[in-house]
């Protein structure tokens, strides 16, 4: 079972990631998110920002689905994430090591290659 205070560990572990103010949590690495807590909406509600789940760039549609179709209790998708390669994860449902595999992988896809991705 894993928490926000996992994310922010393994997040600021990985080379040149910059936390972002937030009311959760909010990382970047050459100027783009990899992993954020997820801003519930409700219609006619304010948004509620959701520590207890992560938001993460996954690079493409077809991984986006596997994730979804493979993992259902720990991956889902929300209203306004049609057509974007980002899944949500329920933090309480991941183990630490998968988390940070996840984690790094979605910060992979992120960093520029001067900034110590893999080509």
């Amino acid at each position: 079972m894993a928490d926000a205070d996992d994310v922010r560990r393994i997040a600021l572990a990985l080379p040149h990631t910059v936390e972002i103010a937030s009311a959760g949590f909010d990382f970047r690495v050459g100027g783009k998110g990899f992993v954020w807590s997820y801003p519930e909406r409700t219609p006619g509600r304010p948004r509620v920002i959701r520590t207890d789940v992560a938001v993460l760039f996954v690079g493409d549609e077809a991984e986006k689905q596997a994730l979804l179709l493979g993992e259902p209790g720990l991956f889902f998708t929300a209203p306004g994430y049609e057509g974007v390669p980002l899944v949500l994860l329920r933090l309480a449902a991941v183990g630490a090591a998968r988390l940070e595999e996840l984690v790094t992988d979605a910060w992979r896809m992120r960093a520029p290659e001067d900034q110590g991705a893999p080509a």
